[in-house]
């Protein structure tokens, strides 16, 4: 008998998704019928000619295929062809066909799915499995053919909205022409201008030495992106300007000397120092060429200090304004003289300098309500003062609050201000962060001790005049900065006055009883013994006394003036008690003494 030929009408792997051809080969072809088998499969399949084609090509055609041919009648067989690996991968060896699964195309995008206009972009055909086969790719948009785009990348220098839709792309060999299977569509989405958001944790009004941390995004997209951040100064030459919607400068933008470009979008100060106080900015950027977003919206970090090398002084001292109302704002002792101004942060968004000139007060005459913002001193070598918050109101009340930090422990009276002359009625509800605290009918809420716990944004109303805005009340740890020096100088102080006391009543025991014996230890037994006389603790002599009051006061006599004047600040009242048994006498001196009540001996 004769035996035909199987064979392929492809060399090497065929792709799922092609169709094949199975040719059966006999030296004689006229007037056969042929006949295929698969191992898997009965009954045999007839063709009426040597082709046997499989459509479009699925794993499960995989197999061992053979044929046979038939004619006549009764019919005339011949033999099996020799079996064909036409699809079976795990015999796929030598020169038999086999099937390749992983063919499909996958379509990949970079930077991102989510890009913005006028960002490049670039789509790149993949097959899975592609080997080092030469391919030619079809693209695809919207289930519509690109022409003339026969790459495996498809670059767009500038996305606009436009190019929005979704993308699939197929691969053909170049050696047979098998086409891999179509990818899946990816959806290409474009949004307007990328915008970055700064956020401040924990929060943005902190103490020196606590720890922060800014945090930049970029809204609907987190792929790729780097980030760096700014410092918002007032605008000079060489700067980058940020104007407002009206074309107005707002401020200028710094790079932060330590700021590094890297992923991650946070930004830590830990400690925080007073030098960090000021208004900050990032923005973000990603891919070759660089797009960058825009610079996010300015974000404020206020932190006051134990000991800030200046203080802001502003008159009246308060952080509530009525508008149309002056106000005065200084920095004084500065221990750093170069440069120092007086700086502000609007909320309109400006950064601005009030003074330039070391020592200035800046005036202004009439308050508007676009003075509302945070002012503080700045240095051009980095030093500050603790930042301020000023509010001014068009309204009819206004709450008088601190605009200085509180220290815990001192009392603190909080009340409601009024354009005009006061309501008959002073009832006023006070808040805080939103509570109601309490219902006054002084129109006074008073703090007896202020903690930390009172820190908060508090705002009073009032039935007839209305509401005040919103201000916050710091609160600064006990015994610290300042506090602590001022502390030490009254103990000082404390110190001189009674030593020139002591001193004085030394000479006068002595020039009263001629003793040499009233010295330091004498008067010492006398204030162990308060209920002995002077002259009896200078003897050395235990009597028994009442009270009785001696004033002393201290006088000056200027130049061109016989009359004494009284200096009230440098006064000092001694009261001494002093009495004899026998009998009293009343004196007076003059040496600098105004009066002097005391028992003398007989």
């Amino acid at each position: 008998k004769v035996t035909p030929t199987i064979t392929s009408g492809y060399e090497g792997a065929v792709l799922t998704g092609n169709t094949v051809n199975l040719y059966c080969t006999l030296p004689q072809s006229a007037g056969w019928t042929f006949y295929w088998s698969k191992h898997t499969q009965s009954p045999e399949k007839k063709t009426i000619t040597n082709i046997y084609t499989i459509s479009s090509v699925r794993v499960s055609d995989g197999g061992q295929y053979r044929c046979r041919a038939g004619r006549g009648n009764p019919v005339f067989y011949t033999n099996y062809s020799d079996a064909l690996w036409n699809i079976d991968f795990n015999n796929c060896i030598g020169n038999c066909d086999c099937l390749t699964e992983s063919n499909k195309a996958m379509v990949n995008i970079k930077p991102d799915k989510q890009v913005f206009k006028g960002e490049p972009v670039t789509l790149r055909c993949d097959i899975q499995a592609g080997g080092d086969t030469e391919w030619t790719y079809s693209w695809y948009k919207d289930d519509r053919l690109y022409p003339n785009r026969r790459t495996q990348e498809f670059p767009i220098s500038s996305v606009t909205e436009s190019n929005a839709g979704k993308y699939t792309c197929r691969g053909e060999r170049t050696n047979d022409l098998q086409k891999s299977e179509i990818s899946d569509a990816v959806t290409l989405t474009v949004s307007d201008v990328a915008l970055a958001v700064l956020s401040v944790s924990p929060q943005s009004w902190l103490t020196e030495g606590d720890s922060v941390t800014l945090s930049c995004e970029v809204t609907g997209s987190s792929t790729g992106w780097t980030f760096s951040w700014y410092r918002a100064v007032p605008y000079r030459p060489g700067l980058k300007q940020i104007r407002d919607a009206h074309g107005n400068v707002m401020y200028g933008v710094e790079l932060l000397s330590d700021s590094r470009r890297e992923a991650g979008g946070s930004y830590t100060l830990s400690p925080a120092a007073l030098h960090h106080t000021g208004v900050y900015v990032c923005r973000a950027e990603r891919g070759e060429p660089a797009y960058q977003t825009q610079y996010s919206s300015p974000q404020p970090l206020w932190l006051t200090g134990t000991s800030p090398p200046a203080s802001l002084i502003i008159s009246p001292s308060r952080s509530q304004h009525f508008s149309g109302h002056s106000l005065s704002l200084s920095c004084e002792g500065q221990s750093d003289s170069t440069g120092w101004r007086v700086r502000r942060y609007t909320h309109s968004g400006e950064v601005s300098d009030c003074s330039s000139v070391t020592g200035s007060t800046r005036n202004i005459s009439s308050l508007y309500t676009s003075h509302t913002g945070v002012y503080w001193c700045q240095s051009e070598s980095g030093g500050g003062s603790d930042p301020l918050n000023i509010t001014v109101h068009n309204g009819d009340v206004i709450l008088d609050s601190p605009v200085h930090p509180v220290t815990e422990g001192d009392s603190l009276t909080l009340r409601c201000l009024y354009r005009s002359t006061k309501p008959s009625n002073l009832t006023a509800d006070f808040y805080r962060d939103g509570s109601l605290l309490q219902t006054q009918t002084t129109g006074e809420m008073i703090i007896r001790t202020v903690s930390k716990s009172d820190a908060g944004l508090y705002h009073c109303t009032h039935p007839e005049k209305g509401e005040t805005p919103k201000s916050w009340l710091s609160v600064r740890a006990a015994g610290s900065g300042s506090t602590g020096v001022a502390v030490g100088v009254a103990v000082g102080l404390s110190l001189t006055v009674f030593l020139i006391i002591t001193l004085g009543l030394v000479y006068y025991c002595r020039k009263r009883t001629g003793l040499k014996t009233c010295t330091v230890s004498v008067l010492y037994q006398y204030m162990q013994l308060k209920h002995r006389s002077l002259e009896t603790a200078c003897d050395s002599a235990a009597q028994p006394s009442d009270v009785t009051y001696t004033e002393i006061v201290t006088t000056t006599k200027p130049k061109g003036n016989n009359e004494a004047v009284t200096r009230p600040d440098d006064v000092t009242y001694s009261q001494i008690k002093m009495k004899d048994l026998n009998h009293h006498e009343t004196a007076k001196y003059n040496s600098g003494i105004k009066k002097v009540t005391a028992p003398v001996s007989s």
